[in-house]
Protein backbone atom coordinates (compact mmCIF):
# COMPACT_ATOMS: atom_id res chain seq x y z
CA UNK A 1 0.00 0.00 0.00
CA UNK A 2 3.09 2.57 0.41
CA UNK A 3 4.27 1.91 -2.63
CA UNK A 4 0.77 2.29 -4.43
CA UNK A 5 0.33 6.06 -2.16
CA UNK A 6 3.69 7.08 -3.23
CA UNK A 7 2.69 6.36 -7.08
CA UNK A 8 -0.34 8.03 -6.26
CA UNK A 9 0.53 11.32 -5.24
CA UNK A 10 2.51 11.34 -8.28
CA UNK A 11 -0.22 10.18 -11.30
CA UNK A 12 -1.45 11.84 -14.10
CA UNK A 13 -4.70 9.41 -13.50
CA UNK A 14 -7.50 12.04 -13.05
CA UNK A 15 -8.71 10.70 -10.16
CA UNK A 16 -5.51 11.18 -8.25
CA UNK A 17 -5.22 14.62 -9.60
CA UNK A 18 -8.58 16.00 -8.50
CA UNK A 19 -7.57 13.67 -4.35
CA UNK A 20 -4.75 15.79 -4.11
CA UNK A 21 -6.33 19.07 -4.72
CA UNK A 22 -8.69 17.96 -2.15
CA UNK A 23 -6.06 16.63 0.26
CA UNK A 24 -4.47 20.18 0.10
CA UNK A 25 -7.81 21.62 0.73
CA UNK A 26 -8.89 19.70 3.64
CA UNK A 27 -4.82 20.44 5.11
CA UNK A 28 -5.73 24.00 5.10
CA UNK A 29 -9.04 23.64 6.47
CA UNK A 30 -8.32 20.98 9.14
CA UNK A 31 -11.77 19.00 8.94
CA UNK A 32 -12.08 15.95 10.37
CA UNK A 33 -13.60 13.83 7.29
CA UNK A 34 -14.02 15.07 3.75
CA UNK A 35 -17.43 15.35 2.32
CA UNK A 36 -18.42 14.23 -1.26
CA UNK A 37 -21.80 15.67 -2.65
CA UNK A 38 -23.43 14.37 -5.82
CA UNK A 39 -26.69 15.88 -6.65
CA UNK A 40 -30.14 14.86 -8.50
CA UNK A 41 -32.57 16.64 -10.39
CA UNK A 42 -36.12 13.81 -10.15
CA UNK A 43 -37.43 15.96 -12.90
CA UNK A 44 -37.61 12.39 -15.01
CA UNK A 45 -36.35 8.86 -14.88
CA UNK A 46 -32.79 8.36 -13.72
CA UNK A 47 -30.48 7.70 -16.43
CA UNK A 48 -27.05 7.00 -17.44
CA UNK A 49 -25.21 10.40 -16.58
CA UNK A 50 -26.87 10.41 -13.30
CA UNK A 51 -24.73 6.92 -12.55
CA UNK A 52 -21.52 8.37 -14.32
CA UNK A 53 -21.51 10.94 -11.81
CA UNK A 54 -21.44 9.01 -8.74
CA UNK A 55 -19.74 6.70 -10.67
CA UNK A 56 -16.59 9.49 -11.17
CA UNK A 57 -17.10 10.97 -7.47
CA UNK A 58 -16.37 7.48 -6.47
CA UNK A 59 -13.51 7.24 -8.19
CA UNK A 60 -12.07 10.53 -6.52
CA UNK A 61 -13.57 9.52 -3.23
CA UNK A 62 -11.28 6.08 -4.03
CA UNK A 63 -8.05 7.96 -5.08
CA UNK A 64 -8.27 10.44 -1.62
CA UNK A 65 -8.48 7.15 0.37
CA UNK A 66 -5.38 6.10 -0.94
CA UNK A 67 -3.64 8.99 -0.31
CA UNK A 68 -5.17 9.94 3.02
CA UNK A 69 -6.21 7.81 6.16
CA UNK A 70 -9.01 10.93 6.67
CA UNK A 71 -12.76 9.87 6.85
CA UNK A 72 -14.45 10.44 3.49
CA UNK A 73 -18.50 10.30 3.20
CA UNK A 74 -20.52 10.49 0.37
CA UNK A 75 -23.91 12.28 -0.28
CA UNK A 76 -26.28 11.75 -2.85
CA UNK A 77 -28.92 14.70 -2.44
CA UNK A 78 -31.96 14.54 -4.57
CA UNK A 79 -34.27 17.78 -5.25
CA UNK A 80 -37.43 16.05 -4.96
CA UNK A 81 -39.03 19.48 -3.24
CA UNK A 82 -38.68 21.40 -7.00
CA UNK A 83 -41.81 21.96 -9.29
CA UNK A 84 -42.59 19.92 -12.20
CA UNK A 85 -42.31 22.00 -14.58
CA UNK A 86 -43.62 19.89 -17.60
CA UNK A 87 -44.38 16.41 -18.10
CA UNK A 88 -41.89 14.02 -19.12
CA UNK A 89 -42.46 12.32 -22.68
CA UNK A 90 -41.27 8.57 -21.49
CA UNK A 91 -43.53 7.84 -18.84
CA UNK A 92 -47.04 5.86 -19.19
CA UNK A 93 -50.24 8.20 -19.85
CA UNK A 94 -48.33 11.13 -19.81
CA UNK A 95 -51.60 13.36 -20.20
CA UNK A 96 -52.93 12.32 -16.66
CA UNK A 97 -49.75 14.51 -15.32
CA UNK A 98 -50.46 18.10 -16.82
CA UNK A 99 -53.06 18.49 -13.91
CA UNK A 100 -49.97 18.69 -11.27
CA UNK A 101 -47.61 21.03 -13.25
CA UNK A 102 -45.66 23.62 -10.41
CA UNK A 103 -46.37 20.94 -7.65
CA UNK A 104 -43.42 19.58 -5.84
CA UNK A 105 -42.37 16.08 -7.64
CA UNK A 106 -43.31 14.75 -3.79
CA UNK A 107 -46.72 15.53 -4.70
CA UNK A 108 -47.33 14.10 -8.04
CA UNK A 109 -48.70 11.02 -8.12
CA UNK A 110 -46.48 8.20 -9.59
CA UNK A 111 -47.32 7.57 -13.03
CA UNK A 112 -46.44 3.82 -12.56
CA UNK A 113 -48.67 3.63 -9.47
CA UNK A 114 -45.60 1.82 -7.59
CA UNK A 115 -44.94 4.67 -5.12
CA UNK A 116 -46.33 7.44 -3.16
CA UNK A 117 -45.62 10.18 -5.32
CA UNK A 118 -43.46 10.61 -8.66
CA UNK A 119 -40.38 12.13 -6.89
CA UNK A 120 -40.43 8.91 -4.74
CA UNK A 121 -40.46 7.15 -8.04
CA UNK A 122 -36.99 8.25 -9.18
CA UNK A 123 -35.70 8.35 -6.04
CA UNK A 124 -36.23 4.69 -5.57
CA UNK A 125 -35.31 4.18 -9.26
CA UNK A 126 -32.05 5.86 -8.23
CA UNK A 127 -31.41 4.31 -5.06
CA UNK A 128 -32.17 1.06 -6.97
CA UNK A 129 -29.33 1.50 -10.06
CA UNK A 130 -27.09 2.82 -7.65
CA UNK A 131 -26.98 -0.09 -4.82
CA UNK A 132 -26.69 -2.18 -7.94
CA UNK A 133 -23.28 -0.55 -8.38
CA UNK A 134 -22.33 -1.23 -4.74
CA UNK A 135 -21.87 2.61 -4.18
CA UNK A 136 -21.08 3.58 -0.78
CA UNK A 137 -23.28 6.72 -0.38
CA UNK A 138 -26.19 8.45 2.12
CA UNK A 139 -29.17 9.79 0.69
CA UNK A 140 -30.59 12.75 1.46
CA UNK A 141 -34.15 14.10 -0.12
CA UNK A 142 -34.80 17.83 -0.32
CA UNK A 143 -38.57 16.97 0.77
CA UNK A 144 -37.43 15.58 4.22
CA UNK A 145 -34.27 18.09 4.58
CA UNK A 146 -36.59 21.07 3.93
CA UNK A 147 -39.41 19.93 6.06
CA UNK A 148 -37.53 18.93 9.07
CA UNK A 149 -35.74 22.12 9.34
CA UNK A 150 -31.96 20.84 8.96
CA UNK A 151 -31.75 23.46 6.33
CA UNK A 152 -33.56 25.94 8.69
CA UNK A 153 -30.17 27.82 9.77
CA UNK A 154 -29.17 28.88 6.17
CA UNK A 155 -32.63 30.06 5.22
CA UNK A 156 -32.73 31.97 7.93
CA UNK A 157 -29.37 33.62 7.03
CA UNK A 158 -30.88 33.71 3.35
CA UNK A 159 -33.09 35.56 4.76
CA UNK A 160 -30.94 38.17 6.48
CA UNK A 161 -28.51 38.39 3.53
CA UNK A 162 -31.31 38.51 0.71
CA UNK A 163 -30.10 41.47 -0.92
CA UNK A 164 -26.61 40.47 -0.81
CA UNK A 165 -28.00 36.58 -2.66
CA UNK A 166 -29.95 38.79 -5.26
CA UNK A 167 -27.61 40.80 -5.90
CA UNK A 168 -25.12 38.03 -7.07
CA UNK A 169 -28.25 36.26 -8.84
CA UNK A 170 -29.57 39.14 -10.38
CA UNK A 171 -25.78 39.86 -12.81
CA UNK A 172 -26.36 37.04 -14.30
CA UNK A 173 -30.20 37.06 -15.64
CA UNK A 174 -31.34 39.09 -18.45
CA UNK A 175 -33.73 42.41 -17.66
CA UNK A 176 -37.13 40.84 -18.38
CA UNK A 177 -36.10 38.08 -15.89
CA UNK A 178 -35.07 40.95 -12.97
CA UNK A 179 -38.10 42.10 -12.69
CA UNK A 180 -39.84 39.10 -11.27
CA UNK A 181 -36.88 36.91 -9.62
CA UNK A 182 -36.17 35.97 -6.21
CA UNK A 183 -34.15 33.86 -4.61
CA UNK A 184 -37.09 32.06 -2.88
CA UNK A 185 -39.69 30.04 -4.03
CA UNK A 186 -42.79 30.04 -1.62
CA UNK A 187 -44.86 26.91 -1.42
CA UNK A 188 -48.79 28.02 -1.97
CA UNK A 189 -50.54 27.28 1.76
CA UNK A 190 -53.56 26.42 -0.40
CA UNK A 191 -52.87 24.82 -3.54
CA UNK A 192 -49.15 23.45 -2.71
CA UNK A 193 -47.37 24.69 -6.00
CA UNK A 194 -43.94 26.04 -6.39
CA UNK A 195 -44.69 29.81 -6.74
CA UNK A 196 -41.90 31.65 -9.47
CA UNK A 197 -42.90 34.99 -7.86
CA UNK A 198 -41.30 38.20 -6.97
CA UNK A 199 -41.02 38.77 -3.22
CA UNK A 200 -43.00 41.71 -2.08
CA UNK A 201 -41.33 41.43 1.56
CA UNK A 202 -38.38 39.47 3.09
CA UNK A 203 -38.58 39.92 7.11
CA UNK A 204 -34.80 38.79 8.33
CA UNK A 205 -35.63 39.30 11.97
CA UNK A 206 -38.83 37.27 11.57
CA UNK A 207 -37.94 35.07 9.11
CA UNK A 208 -40.83 35.26 6.75
CA UNK A 209 -41.54 36.39 2.96
CA UNK A 210 -44.47 38.07 2.12
CA UNK A 211 -45.84 37.66 -1.90
CA UNK A 212 -49.02 37.68 -3.67
CA UNK A 213 -50.08 34.75 -5.83
CA UNK A 214 -51.58 34.70 -9.38
CA UNK A 215 -55.01 36.16 -8.48
CA UNK A 216 -53.31 39.10 -6.10
CA UNK A 217 -53.83 37.58 -3.17
CA UNK A 218 -51.17 37.93 -0.06
CA UNK A 219 -49.53 35.49 1.81
CA UNK A 220 -46.99 35.70 4.50
CA UNK A 221 -45.34 32.15 5.29
CA UNK A 222 -42.13 31.47 6.99
CA UNK A 223 -39.02 30.61 5.17
CA UNK A 224 -38.43 27.56 7.28
CA UNK A 225 -39.71 24.17 7.53
CA UNK A 226 -40.20 23.17 4.09
CA UNK A 227 -42.43 26.89 3.18
CA UNK A 228 -40.31 27.72 1.22
CA UNK A 229 -37.23 26.25 -0.97
CA UNK A 230 -34.52 28.04 -3.11
CA UNK A 231 -33.94 28.53 -6.89
CA UNK A 232 -32.32 25.83 -8.08
CA UNK A 233 -28.82 28.00 -8.65
CA UNK A 234 -29.01 29.96 -4.71
CA UNK A 235 -29.87 26.12 -4.00
CA UNK A 236 -26.45 24.64 -5.15
CA UNK A 237 -24.87 27.63 -3.26
CA UNK A 238 -26.70 26.97 0.21
CA UNK A 239 -26.47 23.11 -0.23
CA UNK A 240 -22.93 23.59 -0.03
CA UNK A 241 -22.58 25.87 3.14
CA UNK A 242 -25.24 23.85 4.83
CA UNK A 243 -23.67 20.62 4.44
CA UNK A 244 -20.15 21.65 4.49
CA UNK A 245 -19.83 19.62 1.07
CA UNK A 246 -15.89 19.61 -0.20
CA UNK A 247 -16.01 18.62 -3.46
CA UNK A 248 -18.71 18.05 -6.08
CA UNK A 249 -18.45 17.32 -9.76
CA UNK A 250 -21.04 18.28 -12.45
CA UNK A 251 -21.71 18.64 -16.36
CA UNK A 252 -20.08 21.53 -18.13
CA UNK A 253 -23.90 22.94 -18.70
CA UNK A 254 -23.15 24.02 -15.42
CA UNK A 255 -19.65 25.64 -15.60
CA UNK A 256 -21.00 29.41 -16.51
CA UNK A 257 -22.87 29.14 -12.75
CA UNK A 258 -20.02 27.69 -10.91
CA UNK A 259 -18.51 31.67 -9.72
CA UNK A 260 -22.48 31.91 -8.72
CA UNK A 261 -23.15 28.90 -6.52
CA UNK A 262 -19.78 29.47 -5.21
CA UNK A 263 -20.25 33.15 -4.42
CA UNK A 264 -23.92 32.40 -2.69
CA UNK A 265 -22.17 29.34 -0.86
CA UNK A 266 -19.61 32.44 0.48
CA UNK A 267 -22.22 35.08 1.62
CA UNK A 268 -24.25 32.32 3.44
CA UNK A 269 -21.15 31.32 5.71
CA UNK A 270 -19.70 28.06 3.68
CA UNK A 271 -16.30 27.75 2.21
CA UNK A 272 -16.80 26.80 -1.92
CA UNK A 273 -15.66 23.21 -2.48
CA UNK A 274 -13.63 21.86 -5.25
CA UNK A 275 -15.44 21.09 -8.66
CA UNK A 276 -14.66 19.05 -11.09
CA UNK A 277 -16.32 19.71 -14.54
CA UNK A 278 -17.21 17.06 -16.58
CA UNK A 279 -17.96 17.04 -20.95
CA UNK A 280 -21.61 15.73 -21.60
CA UNK A 281 -23.19 12.81 -22.78
CA UNK A 282 -24.89 12.62 -26.29
CA UNK A 283 -26.81 10.38 -27.73
CA UNK A 284 -26.18 8.77 -31.61
CA UNK A 285 -27.27 12.12 -32.80
CA UNK A 286 -24.69 14.43 -30.98
CA UNK A 287 -27.22 15.68 -28.96
CA UNK A 288 -26.85 15.74 -24.76
CA UNK A 289 -28.88 12.84 -23.06
CA UNK A 290 -31.58 14.22 -21.15
CA UNK A 291 -33.65 12.92 -18.30
CA UNK A 292 -37.29 14.48 -20.17
CA UNK A 293 -36.50 13.27 -23.33
CA UNK A 294 -35.03 9.75 -22.33
CA UNK A 295 -32.99 9.92 -25.34
CA UNK A 296 -29.41 7.68 -25.25
CA UNK A 297 -28.41 4.40 -23.20
CA UNK A 298 -30.05 3.99 -20.10
CA UNK A 299 -28.65 2.08 -17.11
CA UNK A 300 -30.92 -0.76 -17.67
CA UNK A 301 -29.99 -1.44 -21.16
CA UNK A 302 -26.35 -1.21 -21.27
CA UNK A 303 -26.59 -4.10 -18.95
CA UNK A 304 -28.91 -5.73 -20.99
CA UNK A 305 -25.65 -5.80 -23.31
CA UNK A 306 -22.98 -5.66 -20.97
CA UNK A 307 -21.53 -6.27 -17.79
CA UNK A 308 -21.48 -3.34 -14.94
CA UNK A 309 -17.71 -2.75 -14.82
CA UNK A 310 -17.73 -2.02 -18.83
CA UNK A 311 -19.82 0.72 -18.13
CA UNK A 312 -17.88 2.12 -15.00
CA UNK A 313 -14.76 1.57 -17.84
CA UNK A 314 -16.66 4.26 -20.40
CA UNK A 315 -17.38 6.65 -17.46
CA UNK A 316 -13.57 6.60 -16.84
CA UNK A 317 -12.40 7.29 -20.08
CA UNK A 318 -11.49 10.92 -20.81
CA UNK A 319 -14.13 13.11 -18.27
CA UNK A 320 -13.51 15.84 -19.81
CA UNK A 321 -14.21 14.97 -23.12
CA UNK A 322 -17.62 14.46 -24.92
CA UNK A 323 -18.06 11.32 -25.91
CA UNK A 324 -21.54 9.57 -27.73
CA UNK A 325 -23.18 6.86 -25.56
CA UNK A 326 -24.89 4.91 -27.58
CA UNK A 327 -25.26 1.35 -28.19
CA UNK A 328 -22.20 1.15 -30.51
CA UNK A 329 -19.94 2.23 -27.83
CA UNK A 330 -20.39 -1.13 -25.59
CA UNK A 331 -18.55 -3.93 -27.65
CA UNK A 332 -15.37 -1.98 -27.41
CA UNK A 333 -15.82 -1.24 -23.81
CA UNK A 334 -16.17 -4.73 -22.68
CA UNK A 335 -12.78 -5.20 -24.61
CA UNK A 336 -10.61 -2.61 -23.70
CA UNK A 337 -11.64 -3.52 -20.03
CA UNK A 338 -10.99 -6.71 -20.06
CA UNK A 339 -7.41 -6.17 -21.87
CA UNK A 340 -6.44 -3.79 -18.64
CA UNK A 341 -7.48 -6.45 -16.36
CA UNK A 342 -5.22 -8.96 -17.91
CA UNK A 343 -2.29 -5.89 -18.20
CA UNK A 344 -2.65 -5.66 -13.92
CA UNK A 345 -0.98 -8.16 -12.40
CA UNK A 346 2.00 -7.93 -14.42
CA UNK A 347 2.28 -3.92 -13.42
CA UNK A 348 4.27 -1.82 -11.23
CA UNK A 349 2.78 0.72 -8.43
CA UNK A 350 3.29 3.67 -10.42
CA UNK A 351 1.43 1.20 -13.88
CA UNK A 352 -1.80 -0.20 -11.28
CA UNK A 353 -2.29 3.61 -10.23
CA UNK A 354 -3.02 4.57 -14.00
CA UNK A 355 -5.14 1.79 -14.65
CA UNK A 356 -8.74 2.08 -15.18
CA UNK A 357 -9.32 -1.08 -13.29
CA UNK A 358 -7.89 0.16 -10.71
CA UNK A 359 -10.28 3.17 -10.09
CA UNK A 360 -13.07 1.24 -10.68
CA UNK A 361 -12.11 -1.84 -8.47
CA UNK A 362 -9.79 -0.41 -6.19
CA UNK A 363 -6.90 -2.41 -4.61
CA UNK A 364 -9.18 -5.60 -5.22
CA UNK A 365 -8.61 -6.30 -8.69
CA UNK A 366 -10.38 -9.61 -10.22
CA UNK A 367 -8.72 -11.46 -12.81
CA UNK A 368 -10.40 -11.77 -15.67
CA UNK A 369 -11.56 -14.91 -17.35
CA UNK A 370 -12.59 -13.62 -21.05
CA UNK A 371 -10.20 -16.10 -23.45
CA UNK A 372 -12.83 -14.72 -26.31
CA UNK A 373 -12.84 -10.93 -26.78
CA UNK A 374 -16.54 -9.79 -26.84
CA UNK A 375 -16.15 -8.55 -30.55
CA UNK A 376 -15.25 -12.36 -31.77
CA UNK A 377 -18.19 -13.12 -29.54
CA UNK A 378 -20.20 -11.00 -31.47
CA UNK A 379 -18.98 -12.52 -35.06
CA UNK A 380 -19.48 -16.22 -34.20
CA UNK A 381 -22.91 -15.17 -32.82
CA UNK A 382 -23.76 -13.99 -36.45
CA UNK A 383 -21.99 -16.37 -38.29
CA UNK A 384 -23.56 -19.66 -36.52
CA UNK A 385 -26.96 -17.86 -35.99
CA UNK A 386 -27.11 -18.16 -32.45
CA UNK A 387 -30.56 -18.10 -30.47
CA UNK A 388 -28.50 -18.30 -26.92
CA UNK A 389 -25.65 -18.71 -25.15
CA UNK A 390 -25.27 -22.44 -25.61
CA UNK A 391 -24.00 -22.26 -28.95
CA UNK A 392 -21.68 -19.81 -28.61
CA UNK A 393 -20.34 -22.23 -26.01
CA UNK A 394 -20.19 -25.40 -28.22
CA UNK A 395 -17.50 -23.12 -30.56
CA UNK A 396 -15.71 -21.92 -27.03
CA UNK A 397 -14.70 -24.84 -25.77
CA UNK A 398 -13.46 -26.56 -28.72
CA UNK A 399 -11.27 -23.21 -28.73
CA UNK A 400 -9.99 -23.00 -25.06
CA UNK A 401 -11.33 -27.18 -23.62
CA UNK A 402 -10.21 -25.68 -20.28
CA UNK A 403 -13.03 -22.81 -20.10
CA UNK A 404 -16.42 -23.57 -18.75
CA UNK A 405 -19.49 -21.08 -17.50
CA UNK A 406 -18.62 -21.86 -13.62
CA UNK A 407 -14.80 -21.40 -14.84
CA UNK A 408 -15.01 -18.00 -16.40
CA UNK A 409 -18.04 -16.46 -15.25
CA UNK A 410 -17.03 -13.21 -16.92
CA UNK A 411 -17.36 -15.17 -20.50
CA UNK A 412 -20.39 -17.18 -19.78
CA UNK A 413 -22.37 -13.87 -19.14
CA UNK A 414 -20.63 -12.21 -22.23
CA UNK A 415 -21.61 -15.08 -24.44
CA UNK A 416 -25.21 -14.28 -23.51
CA UNK A 417 -24.88 -10.28 -23.76
CA UNK A 418 -23.74 -11.05 -27.20
CA UNK A 419 -26.58 -12.78 -28.40
CA UNK A 420 -28.68 -10.15 -27.16
CA UNK A 421 -26.33 -7.75 -28.69
CA UNK A 422 -26.27 -9.49 -32.10
CA UNK A 423 -30.07 -9.87 -32.26
CA UNK A 424 -30.69 -6.58 -31.52
CA UNK A 425 -28.25 -4.29 -33.52
CA UNK A 426 -25.79 -6.75 -36.06
CA UNK A 427 -28.73 -8.68 -36.94
CA UNK A 428 -30.91 -5.76 -38.55
CA UNK A 429 -28.01 -4.21 -39.87
CA UNK A 430 -26.22 -6.73 -41.60
CA UNK A 431 -25.78 -6.50 -45.50
CA UNK A 432 -23.81 -8.96 -47.19
CA UNK A 433 -22.25 -7.67 -50.59
CA UNK A 434 -21.02 -10.35 -53.50
CA UNK A 435 -17.37 -10.61 -54.23
CA UNK A 436 -15.45 -8.82 -57.63
CA UNK A 437 -13.63 -11.03 -59.51
CA UNK A 438 -10.24 -10.70 -57.99
CA UNK A 439 -12.03 -11.05 -54.93
CA UNK A 440 -13.21 -14.59 -55.83
CA UNK A 441 -9.90 -15.43 -56.60
CA UNK A 442 -8.28 -14.76 -53.33
CA UNK A 443 -11.25 -15.93 -51.57
CA UNK A 444 -10.54 -19.21 -52.74
CA UNK A 445 -7.30 -19.70 -52.44
CA UNK A 446 -7.54 -18.53 -48.95
CA UNK A 447 -10.00 -22.03 -48.58
CA UNK A 448 -7.77 -24.16 -49.94
CA UNK A 449 -4.65 -22.76 -48.16
CA UNK A 450 -6.78 -23.83 -45.04
CA UNK A 451 -7.38 -27.48 -46.08
CA UNK A 452 -3.96 -28.68 -45.99
CA UNK A 453 -0.36 -27.48 -44.57
CA UNK A 454 1.19 -27.85 -47.61
CA UNK A 455 -1.00 -25.23 -48.96
CA UNK A 456 -0.59 -22.54 -45.66
CA UNK A 457 2.80 -22.81 -46.28
CA UNK A 458 3.04 -22.44 -49.86
CA UNK A 459 0.80 -19.38 -49.72
CA UNK A 460 3.66 -18.02 -46.84
CA UNK A 461 6.41 -18.80 -48.46
CA UNK A 462 5.10 -17.03 -52.12
CA UNK A 463 4.29 -14.27 -49.94
CA UNK A 464 7.76 -14.24 -48.21
CA UNK A 465 9.73 -14.60 -51.57
CA UNK A 466 7.36 -11.59 -52.90
CA UNK A 467 8.75 -9.01 -50.24
CA UNK A 468 12.01 -10.58 -50.48
CA UNK A 469 12.48 -12.12 -47.44
CA UNK A 470 14.26 -14.87 -46.32
CA UNK A 471 12.85 -16.93 -43.56
CA UNK A 472 12.27 -19.81 -41.93
CA UNK A 473 8.41 -21.01 -42.53
CA UNK A 474 5.99 -21.36 -39.25
CA UNK A 475 5.25 -24.68 -37.99
CA UNK A 476 1.79 -26.03 -39.01
CA UNK A 477 -0.33 -25.58 -36.18
CA UNK A 478 -3.97 -25.10 -36.60
CA UNK A 479 -5.03 -24.38 -33.68
CA UNK A 480 -2.94 -21.27 -33.18
CA UNK A 481 -4.52 -17.90 -34.20
CA UNK A 482 -0.82 -16.74 -35.27
CA UNK A 483 -0.49 -19.08 -37.70
CA UNK A 484 -4.17 -18.61 -38.80
CA UNK A 485 -3.58 -14.88 -39.07
CA UNK A 486 -0.50 -15.61 -41.01
CA UNK A 487 -1.96 -17.80 -43.82
CA UNK A 488 -5.04 -14.98 -44.08
CA UNK A 489 -2.58 -12.47 -44.36
CA UNK A 490 -0.13 -14.03 -47.08
CA UNK A 491 -3.23 -14.70 -49.08
CA UNK A 492 -3.77 -10.83 -48.96
CA UNK A 493 -0.65 -10.22 -50.04
CA UNK A 494 -0.05 -12.55 -52.96
CA UNK A 495 -3.54 -11.60 -54.41
CA UNK A 496 -2.52 -7.86 -54.41
CA UNK A 497 -4.51 -6.19 -51.97
CA UNK A 498 -2.72 -2.97 -51.51
CA UNK A 499 -3.56 -1.44 -48.93
CA UNK A 500 -3.93 -4.66 -47.00
CA UNK A 501 -6.72 -3.49 -45.25
CA UNK A 502 -9.10 -3.96 -48.26
CA UNK A 503 -8.66 -7.18 -48.09
CA UNK A 504 -9.71 -7.67 -44.54
CA UNK A 505 -12.78 -5.06 -45.54
CA UNK A 506 -13.27 -7.98 -48.27
CA UNK A 507 -13.78 -10.56 -45.49
CA UNK A 508 -15.79 -8.69 -43.36
CA UNK A 509 -18.50 -7.61 -46.08
CA UNK A 510 -18.76 -10.88 -48.23
CA UNK A 511 -18.46 -12.98 -44.95
CA UNK A 512 -19.81 -11.14 -42.19
CA UNK A 513 -22.14 -8.34 -43.40
CA UNK A 514 -20.52 -5.94 -41.56
CA UNK A 515 -18.30 -3.00 -42.07
CA UNK A 516 -15.43 -4.60 -39.22
CA UNK A 517 -14.87 -7.35 -37.81
CA UNK A 518 -12.62 -9.51 -35.58
CA UNK A 519 -8.58 -10.60 -36.08
CA UNK A 520 -9.37 -13.04 -39.06
CA UNK A 521 -7.32 -15.72 -37.60
CA UNK A 522 -8.57 -15.61 -33.83
CA UNK A 523 -12.09 -16.25 -35.66
CA UNK A 524 -11.21 -19.18 -37.83
CA UNK A 525 -9.58 -20.83 -34.69
CA UNK A 526 -12.84 -20.32 -32.17
CA UNK A 527 -15.47 -20.78 -35.43
CA UNK A 528 -13.70 -23.97 -36.58
CA UNK A 529 -11.10 -24.81 -39.96
CA UNK A 530 -14.07 -26.77 -41.27
CA UNK A 531 -16.57 -24.58 -40.62
CA UNK A 532 -14.88 -21.51 -41.89
CA UNK A 533 -13.46 -23.12 -44.94
CA UNK A 534 -17.04 -23.84 -45.90
CA UNK A 535 -18.24 -20.22 -45.02
CA UNK A 536 -15.43 -19.26 -47.27
CA UNK A 537 -16.38 -21.14 -50.52
CA UNK A 538 -20.33 -19.98 -49.98
CA UNK A 539 -18.82 -16.63 -49.88
CA UNK A 540 -16.92 -17.32 -52.84
CA UNK A 541 -19.79 -18.47 -54.51
CA UNK A 542 -21.67 -15.49 -53.54
CA UNK A 543 -24.43 -17.28 -52.02
CA UNK A 544 -24.13 -15.10 -49.06
CA UNK A 545 -25.30 -11.89 -50.66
Amino acid sequence: MTALRDAAMTSKAWPFEEARKLLKRVERTGKDHVLFETGYGPSGLPHIGTFGEVSRTTMVRRAFEVISDIPTRLICFSDDLDGMRKVPGNVPNPERLQQYLQLPLTDVPDPFDKYESFGHHNNAMLRRFLDTFGFEYEFISAKEYYETGQFDEVLLRAAERYDDVMAVMLKSLREERRETYSIFLPKHPESGRIMYVPMKHVDAKEGTVTFDDETGREWTVPVTGGNVKLQWKPDFGARWASLGVDFEMYGKDHSTNTPIYDRICEILGGKKPEHFTYELFLDDQGHKISKTSGNGVSIDEWLTYASTESLSYFMYLKPKTAKRMHFDVIPKAVDEYHQQLRAYPAQDAAQQANNPVFHIHGADVPMSTMVVPFAMLLNLASVSQAEDKDKLWGFIQRYAPDASPEANPDLDAAAGHAVRYYKDFVEPTKEFRAPEAHEVTALNALAEALKSGEAALAVIAEKNAKEGKDVALPEVNWGDDEFLQSIVFAVGKVHGFDPLRAWFSTLYEVLLGAKQGPRFGGFIALYGREESIALIEAGARGELA
